[in-house]
């Protein structure tokens, strides 16, 4: 398991600042990935190809949301479809609460190109509404959809009112 904080290696910023993939924040920005229903010839990201980061955390309508990004630091495209394995874990480690749930939003392929990024939405109400609030969490475990690796992302995360789920990966920054 890899854990990610916010530094990446010399390699990593020089693709991501040429891209201009830092400094976009927002679930709904522009990562400049692609779409396509059939991706022939194209392989599956591994958590190698991936640098995973947390995108900037919303509240609407009595729930929070956070992207989780991915971002392709390798030097070949690849494609990510579906949805990620996300878990809010304490400061040793240890689960707190179920895993997320999928939101059933459709997803299709999409090809992530070299320093581009795409997101995966995570969502919880914004207070106990209808449940109380799970003790929050110090990091997101994440696993990339059709991976059995995760990665440790630094993220503060409460779950509240028996409400985790997770949005399939995509460009819109949709849930």
């Amino acid at each position: 398991m890899f854990l990610h904080t916010q530094r990446l290696s010399r390699r990593g910023v020089a693709a991501l600042l040429s891209a201009g993939v830092l400094g976009l924040a927002g679930a709904g920005a522009a990562w400049s990935a692609t779409t396509a229903t059939a991706a022939p010839g194209l392989r599956t990201c591994a958590v190698s190809d991936l640098y995973v980061s947390m995108g900037r955390k919303e509240g609407a309508a009595g729930s929070v949301y956070w992207p989780i990004r991915f971002t392709n630091t390798s030097t070949t495209d690849c494609v990510l479809r579906g949805y990620p394995g996300v878990r809010a874990l304490d400061t040793a480690h240890r689960q707190i609460g179920p895993a997320a749930t999928h939101s059933g939003r459709p997803y299709a392929t999409v090809v992530l190109a070299p320093a581009h990024s795409v997101s995966a939405v995570i969502r919880t109400t914004n207070g106990p509404v209808g449940g109380p609030c799970l003790r929050t969490g110090t990091y997101l475990r994440v696993y990339p959809p059709a991976s059995f690796k995760a990665v440790l992302v630094p993220a503060s995360w409460t779950i509240c009112s028996h409400l985790f789920q997770v949005g399939p990966v995509n460009t819109q920054g949709a849930l």
